[in-house]
């Protein structure tokens, strides 16, 4: 597989270093709108071709799968043009800004027969995908109670740098840059991660979103109106009658990256933790019930989504995490957006 890296940002780093030490997948060209910013990205990856537009990229053509690693709003454009040239797309999250536009990627991939994935990255942790198993191997029995939370501190510290100085994270605050805050930078990581893990769908969901003045007085840096949420709370049911909390934020001062997740069922309760890196699988179960006493479960590592995305492309059929999951996940947090604005429960259909 030839593949062109589009948009050459600090993720796009994991892009070439992952797909780069798959055998045979060579990275051939790249793309970005500030020539600096693309030279050092090419030079550090030894990647030979560059391109400052999507359709100096397209004219040249010789590749065969495109990394779209633009900002959010971009994805749907670039994405389609993608589409439109016969090429497979391996898509960083959120699939689109709002699932409108999701689903017509999503119908636009499926069409075209080619291979449309995207980067839900806590997918790779062996302990997601063991919960999961166990959940669904009714290990814990019906699940009844859903709790889970994404806690990142990059607005309290500066472990992932200064996000006052630095425009990788000021867009991310501003919705005119085309962010939908917390809840659509970290919120499809938390629901994809809390539903995926309990095998169930969100079926109604009840949210309120927050942002904090963080740049006072006027809550603006430069060209950036820090206006998208920082913070999310959600109320939800699930397509099986349990219901859950789920909830991320940028301000979670002592947490770098962590995702928690637990999932209570008639027989028992599994725990998944993923902190910077670093997973872990705890369960309790049958007579642990009684001490509540939880044990280690041991898990092994799984496929990237880059290697599976490799793999789809080879054989010709698409792995999860699709297009249409990031789409029906986006409509989970298009309501939130809803339900926080209008103050009431919304069906996701």
């Amino acid at each position: 597989m030839r593949l062109l890296i589009l948009g050459t940002g600090g993720m796009a780093n994991q892009h070439a270093r992952n797909f780069s030490a798959i055998e045979g997948v060579e990275v051939v060209g790249g793309v970005d709108v500030v020539p600096e910013r693309l030279a050092a990205f090419c030079a550090e990856h030894g990647i030979v071709r560059q391109f400052g537009s999507m359709d100096e990229a397209l004219a040249w053509g010789d590749f065969d799968a495109v990394a779209n690693v633009t900002p959010d709003r971009m994805h749907h454009p670039t994405t389609m043009q993608a589409i439109a040239a016969g090429k497979h797309v391996f898509c960083e999250k959120p699939l689109a800004t709002d699932a409108a536009l999701a689903m017509e990627m999503t119908e636009a991939i499926e069409t075209s027969g080619k291979i449309g994935m995207v980067n839900l990255t806590y997918r790779n942790s062996g302990a997601i995908q063991k919960g999961r198993q166990m959940v669904l191997a009714g290990d814990i029995g019906a699940v009844r109670h859903v709790e889970a939370t994404h806690l990142q501190s990059w607005l309290v510290g500066k472990a992932w740098g200064d996000w006052k100085s630095e425009s990788k994270w000021l867009w991310r605050l501003s919705k005119k840059h085309g962010s939908n805050g917390a809840l659509g930078d970290i919120g499809i990581h938390i629901v994809d991660f809390t539903s995926y893990g309990a095998g169930l769908d969100i079926a109604h969901v009840f949210a309120r979103l927050k942002t904090f003045d963080k740049s006072p007085p006027d809550n603006r840096i430069g060209e950036y109106d820090l206006d998208a949420n920082d913070s999310f709370t959600m109320n939800v049911d699930f397509s099986n009658g349990a219901i859950g909390t789920i909830q991320a934020t940028r301000s979670a001062a002592g947490q770098l990256d962590q995702l928690r997740l637990r999932i209570y069922g008639e027989k028992g309760t599994i725990e998944v933790v993923y902190d910077t890196g670093v997973s872990t699988l705890r369960a309790c179960l049958g007579p642990d019930l009684d001490t509540a006493t939880y044990r280690d479960v041991p898990f092994e590592p799984v496929e990237t989504n880059y290697q599976r995305f490799a793999a789809a492309v080879r054989a010709g059929k698409t792995q999860e995490p699709s297009f249409r999951r990031a789409a029906n996940i986006q409509k989970v947090l298009d309501l939130a957006q809803v339900s926080d604005r209008e103050h009431r429960d919304e069906v996701v259909g």
